[in-house]
Formats: structure tokens, sequence, C-alpha cells
């Protein structure tokens, strides 16, 4: 078979692209080589409908072996008595998740979009939006932290079936505890969305939801580090059934229901080869390693935070307590688009972002979002953050001075050369 060596020129093509550039944005990281390697194996041939020993499809006795290695893996990571692994994405994992629990028109309450929430948390162009009736809370204006007072009385209004916890673009931690009691008052449920704090959570440097939150969605790709997925999670079973019972009057327990929810429910067959990579990521996050890896992850942040600041930026809530930070740049006399797009220019990749109370539309913005995952994986610690905020700054004060970008894009560039990604890959 002849190769085709236009698509595999392009793949090289991004591979330079990342060696040379500095990925900032929070919701990407590099997976190992392992991990990549897991993801483009022969897994990917196999078609397996079903959960391990329950397939509709025969010759799945390996595929489920690997499958039972990352559900386990999962459950050591968290302390968990339940995980199911096979969404295709955090997307879809509520997707599951909300079938499962909810019914339509069901009130569901999330952090608004424009405050730093997620679009599957009742935003109106999203499914949870159409199908279900959403209501939401904001941040404090002052702060940019949370505005519990504001959840809670819009949770005593509204009712809702089910609370979103989990954000986008929220860089403090949340109080898990203080939303399983209003959860509790009304009769909700409560989701934990960790897609981008879950790596910290998992080493103990964030609070933890699962001690308070009925169910705890991720992605995998994020600060866990591993391919691009999702998963759902239960600290306990038994304690949440439904009280329901089968044909064969057997108490139906969650589990049962979310994995139905994820197939046939949502999904179809498994990617048995992105859950092979799973289990290889969930087992390197069992190590010393990765949590060297995410003391290192929560520094860099804090520091590039500091460092923004001293130089007269607006971090919205002032700081950071996870991977990221999300800044106002309306006191620089610049749109999140614009800056997105200079700092494009000189090889550093972000993403703009609507801060809160944004006065500016969604394809414009206020803001841009940083992350610090990536870069931490590829080996930059406190000392190096100087160097990024300063090309940041440089970019942004002369966004429309062409020699400048450039010879930023030259420093930015030649200082990449020390963190040489994939050197296996030539």
């Amino acid at each position: 078979m002849q190769r085709d060596t236009l698509v595999f020129d392009i793949i090289r093509e991004e591979l330079i692209r990342q060696r040379r550039g500095i990925e900032l944005i929070a919701s990407e990281n590099f997976t190992s080589l392992q991990v990549m390697q897991a993801t483009g194996g022969v897994m990917a041939n196999k078609y397996a409908e079903g959960y391990p020993g329950r397939r509709y499809y025969g010759g799945c006795e390996i595929v489920d072996k690997t499958e039972t290695l990352a559900i386990d893996r999962l459950k050591e990571i968290f302390g968990l008595e339940y995980a199911n692994v096979q969404p295709h994405s955090g997307a879809q994992a509520n997707a599951a998740l909300m079938l499962a629990i909810l019914q339509p028109g069901d009130a569901i309450l999330g952090l608004d979009l424009s405050m730093g929430g997620h679009l599957t948390h009742g935003s109106a162009v999203n499914f949870s939006g159409k199908i279900y009736s959403p209501h939401f809370y904001g941040v404090v204006k002052e702060t940019g932290l949370i505005d519990y007072e504001m959840l809670e009385s819009q949770a005593r209004a509204h009712k809702p079936k089910l609370i979103f916890c989990g954000a986008s673009a929220y860089s403090r931690d949340i109080d898990y505890a203080r939303i399983r009691k209003v959860s509790d008052e009304v009769g909700a449920f409560v989701l934990a969305d960790i897609a981008h704090p879950a790596g910290l959570i998992a080493k103990g440097l964030l609070s933890s939801p699962f001690n308070h939150c009925h169910f705890v969605t991720s992605t995998t790709h994020k600060t866990l580090r591993g391919p691009r997925g999702g998963v759902i999670m239960m600290a306990k079973d038994g304690e949440n059934t439904l009280g329901l019972k089968d044909m064969k009057g057997n108490l139906r327990l969650w589990s049962n229901v979310i994995d139905m929810a994820v197939f046939p429910g949502t999904q179809g067959g498994p990617l048995e080869h992105v859950i092979a990579a799973k289990a290889v990521a969930f087992g390197e996050i069992l190590t010393d390693e990765f949590t060297v890896y995410a003391k290192q992850v929560q520094s860099n942040a804090q520091v590039m935070a500091a460092a923004f600041v001293a130089k007269g930026y607006e971090i919205i809530s002032g700081g950071t307590d996870n991977h990221l930070m999300l800044i106002d740049l309306r006191n620089k006399n610049i749109s999140g688009k614009k800056a997105e797009q200079v700092l494009g220019h000189a090889d550093i990749t972000a993403n703009k972002n609507m801060v809160p109370y944004d006065d500016k539309s969604a394809f414009v913005t206020s803001g841009i979002r940083f992350g610090v995952a990536a870069i931490t994986t590829r080996g930059m610690t406190e000392g190096h953050i100087p160097f990024i905020v300063e090309a940041i700054d440089t970019a942004l004060m002369n966004a429309d001075n062409e020699t400048v970008l450039a010879n930023t894009k030259k420093e930015v560039n030649k200082f990449m050369e020390q963190f040489v990604l994939y050197p296996e890959l030539g």
C-alpha cells in the first residue's frame, strides 16, 4: 500500500509546530510517548459494544483486559467504587450522566458560561440547554470568586434536579461541601465536573469532590495528561440506589443506569485503543513522578500569575489555586481575539476567553486564558516562567509591530530548543 505522504507530512508539520512553540492552552497537554503509542495501536481495529465480560461482539477477551485495567487504576487513583472509562469526551460523559439521572425539561443549575462555566452545564447553544431547563449562578464582580450565596438562592428558587460544580475558566478551589449542603436542602443531585483540575485533585493538591458530590466527571487529557477522552466516577455506588427494580425484581444501582446511559444510551462501540491509552496514563498518575509533576504545575501557575500581576495585568480572582488563570485585558487596551492572534504570531498558543461581566461578544472577548500543564510537561519550572511572561507582555504591548513580533518568535523558538518534545521521533 502506498504511504500517504500528504497526511504524514502534515502530521510532521504539527510536530514541528508543537516543538517550536509555547503551549499555554489550559485544555491541552502532551501525553507520554507510550500513551500516544497505545492510542495508535492495534486495538483501534477492535469493535467492542458493551462492557468487559458483557460484549455484543466476539473476540473481546483481550480488550476486556485493558478496559478492566483502566477501570481498576482509575478507582485506585481516586478511591472509587465505580468508574466508567468509555465516554469519548468530557462532554459525552456529562451527556450520558444527565441522561441517566434527568428527564427532559428538568431544571439544572450551573456556573454561567460567561462567568467561566462550561457549555455542557446548561448553555443555550448546547444539548444541556436545549433538552433541560437551565438556570445559572455566577461570580462576585468585585472578587471573581464563585457567588455561593447566588448559587444557594438560585437553588432554592428553581429547585433544580441537578447542580453542576466545576468550570472551564475558573482558577480557584471549589467548596463542594457548601454546594452539597444546599443540594440536600432542595433535593438536588450534585455533579462535579473536574475536567480541568483532576490531576491536582488526584494528588491531594485541591479539595476532593468525592466525599460531597453524587457524581464526578472528567476529561482525561488536561491535567491527567492522558489521551483525549472522558470518564464518569462515583465514590460510592451501593449508597446511591435508584430505588427501581429490573424485570427480575433486583434493585438497580446507579452504576447500572449510568453504564446503560453511556452504552447504548449515547454511544456505540467504545474506542478501545483510547481506553488502552487511558489505562497507561492512569498507571503513570499512580507514580511518585506524577506527584512531583502535579506539584510543579501548581507552583508554575502561581509564579506565572504573580508575574502577570507585577506587570499590571488583572487576573480574575487575583490569582490561582490550580493550573490556569483568566486575565482581563481591558486595562491593556487589547481584546482577547487580538491577543490570541498576536501571540500566535510569536509562536505562543493561548485562547481568547470571556471574562465575568464582559462587555464584548464571545467572538471577541475581553480576556485570555493561560494554563501551565503543557509547559510543565515539557520540563519548565519556576525559573523559566519570567521569560514566558516577558515574551507575552512584549508581544501584546507591540501588537502591531511586525518586527518586534518576529524577534519575539525567534526568541521563543530558541528558548524551546532546550525542551525537546518526543526526541524519539527524530
